[in-house]
């Protein structure tokens, strides 16, 4: 059996995989599985996020914290926050009107964090030995270097997942294997519409709108 660790970005999975599907409830042990092979030992599973703005939705915050509480009841999940920030910005029109206003106010909405921490764990687990395969489900290219390292100078096997279903990135060249994640992976990775957890009857159960 080999040690395994996975890294996943959070916002990165979700805004290329999951935003416009039925599949947000996701199993993300299952998942992981499905894409990887039965020598592969799942040790731990490392989520990075941040806590997202109610700001133009209440219900966002809400469904998001009743996601991280299935994934807790998983026992390979480590969860890692960052930052999320929404503030006004002044940015520059493409085509402004003629004699019209040239830039426009904006909300900016911004994760800080999630791509440092999950680079930093990479790193530092590969150092201490924890794993003999390393998984990153990111097609971030800040990650590059980070997986280059893992791979070329810690000499540890290292897999790239593609998440969009496009060609493979600058990123997965980096990786020692690529797998791509479908839509049939996603659908049989549900977790159940109530889950329960602890030992007082209580359960999580799938937001409505999902």
């Amino acid at each position: 059996m080999k040690r395994t660790y996975v890294y996943v970005d959070g916002f990165n999975l979700y805004y290329r995989t999951l935003r416009k599907t039925k599949f947000k409830w996701l199993n993300l042990e299952a998942l992981v599985r499905s894409l990887l092979d039965d020598e592969n030992e799942i040790v731990c599973i490392r989520y990075f996020t941040a806590p997202v703005s109610g700001k133009f939705d209440p219900g966002v915050p809400v469904r998001q914290q009743r996601y991280l509480q299935a994934l807790r009841t998983l026992p390979t999940v480590s969860i890692h926050e960052g930052n999320f920030l929404t503030r006004a910005k002044i940015r520059p029109l493409v085509h402004p009107a003629p004699d019209g206003p040239t830039h426009v106010e904006i909300w900016n909405t911004e994760e800080k964090g999630s791509d440092v921490n999950l680079a930093t764990y990479l790193i530092h687990d590969a150092w201490r030995d924890l794993f003999d395969v390393a998984v990153v489900l990111s097609q971030d290219t800040d990650l590059n270097e980070p997986v280059r390292i893992v791979r070329d100078e810690i000499k540890k096997s290292i897999g790239v997942i593609i998440l969009d279903g496009k060609a493979p990135g600058k990123l997965s060249t980096f990786g020692s294997f690529v797998r791509h994640i479908t839509h049939a992976d996603l659908a049989a990775s549900q977790f159940p519409d109530i889950i329960p957890f602890g030992q007082r009857g209580k359960a999580v159960e799938r937001p409505s709108e999902w």
